[in-house]
């Protein structure tokens, strides 16, 4: 490769970097505007808590975990606590592409427990995630990326995930419906029967802004992630967009056809279902496949939303539809649909599904059991969720102290008052 050519591709890494860097700011509308007002300064502060942590985090040991010397395709030994000022610049670039994603696969689990969590027990459970479970898995499905060299045991024997349906996106559904399964749902989301209630949004305006920002920043997700400016890129970006455009079709007509409404909330998860339905496979499917792949995504979300309500899981956002629920399906699709030439593995179309579906599988055994088993123990010496005193008050004002400028209601006035966080 000549300077110039790998010039030109580091600029594209850069930019994909900043695209995928936007989505924080989407999930951040997005959250903010789907969760309601008391809770709004406590959900977007998440947001940029986490980055930072996980960046830092990520720095020191998950980079490392994930794409140094394997041993033995189960973890990397090396590039721990890297000064990237002295290495090439194709490592800083991938370096700063791929702490964007770990990023991204944290934050995914802020939108499912917003309302009820602990700053202090989010930000350990974000440890956990972007120091060890977020890298160790990533190591198994994409050690080598950087070198063209699959040397994880998963990649190693044919599983394939393009840009990450499985990898951040099933990661954080399955972290963030173990942390559901602990905590619990929201006060007043089921009544004693069972039956589900609304909690009414504070701003669907803001939610369908964090959207498009999404939307936006998916281009950089999948796109970059060839990691060069090739002819490949194209296409991955077309079929990004068609995927995400008709899984907010197919959930908005779904969402309509059983509500005679079009469910604003539906249509906006219908669209990042179909984003992430093609994540792990827009490289090596056609446009049409895409489109069916999306499709079949933002059906997938509104049932999985369904089922959750089924089994009083109170996922604030939708985040265990759209990122586990769509990332499962587009990661059994490349099997399904992907084109076997481009895949690469050697694998008949049999055997790709089967590697698929172990992947997935695997996945969800590791993600879901360490989270569980690690969380569940911390909860007991450690209650990851808020008393019920200050989910009524709303977080903003009982882990931060801050408050917008919105009447609170009278009913919440001699709880705020009996709490101490304001003068009687």
């Amino acid at each position: 490769m000549n300077e110039t050519q790998l010039n030109i591709d580091l600029l594209w890494i850069y930019l994909c970097s900043g695209l995928v860097f936007i989505m924080q700011a989407g999930f951040l509308c997005l959250e903010s505007g789907l969760t309601r007002r008391k809770n709004s300064i406590n959900v977007a502060i998440k947001n940029l808590a986490d980055f930072c942590l996980t960046t830092v985090v990520f720095w020191v040991v998950g980079f490392g975990l994930m794409f140094g010397a394997t041993r033995g395709g189960w973890f990397g030994n090396s590039g721990f606590f890297m000064d990237f000022l002295s290495s090439d610049g194709f490592l800083a670039a991938f370096f700063l592409f791929q702490v964007m994603f770990c990023g991204a696969a944290v934050t995914i689990m802020s939108g499912a427990i917003a309302e009820r969590m602990r700053f202090s027990s989010y930000l350990l459970v974000t440890l956990l995630v972007s120091a060890v479970i977020y890298p160790v898995f990533g190591h198994w499905a994409w050690a080598g990326l950087d070198t063209g060299q699959a040397n994880g045991w998963l990649n190693g024997i044919g599983f394939v995930d393009f840009a990450g349906s499985t990898v951040v996106h099933s990661v954080g559904g399955w972290v963030s419906l173990a942390v559901l399964l602990i905590i619990g749902p929201r006060i007043g989301r089921f009544l004693p029967d069972g039956t589900p209630v609304r909690l009414n949004p504070s701003n669907l305006s803001m939610a369908t802004l964090g959207a498009v920002f999404l939307f936006i920043g998916w281009l950089g997700f999948n796109g970059g992630s060839t990691l060069a400016l090739n002819q490949q890129v194209s296409g991955i970006l077309v079929n990004t967009v068609v995927g995400g455009s008709i899984g907010a079709i197919s959930a908005g007509l779904l969402g309509y056809a059983v509500q005679n409404r079009l469910n604003v909330t539906q249509f906006i998860n219908g669209c990042l279902a179909g984003l992430v339905a093609v994540t792990a496979n827009c490289f090596a499917v056609s446009t049409p496949v895409a489109a069916l792949i999306g499709l079949v995504g933002g059906m997938i979300a509104i049932g999985v939303e369904e089922l959750l309500e089924y089994c009083r899981i109170d996922d604030a956002v939708g985040a265990i539809p759209v990122h586990l629920g769509a990332g499962i399906w587009g990661t059994l699709a490349v099997g399904l649909y992907g084109d076997l030439e481009i895949l690469g593995t050697g694998l008949t179309r049999l055997e790709q599904i089967g590697v698929q579906l172990l992947g997935i599988l695997t996945c969800g055994l590791w993600t879901f059991g360490i989270a569980f088993a690690v969380l569940k123990l911390l909860n007991r010496v450690y209650p990851l969720r808020v008393s019920e005193e200050h989910e009524r008050l709303g977080l903003n004002l009982a882990e931060h102290g801050e408050q917008e400028d919105y009447e609170v209601p009278a009913s919440d006035i001699a709880s705020i008052k009996s709490s101490g966080l304001l003068e009687s």
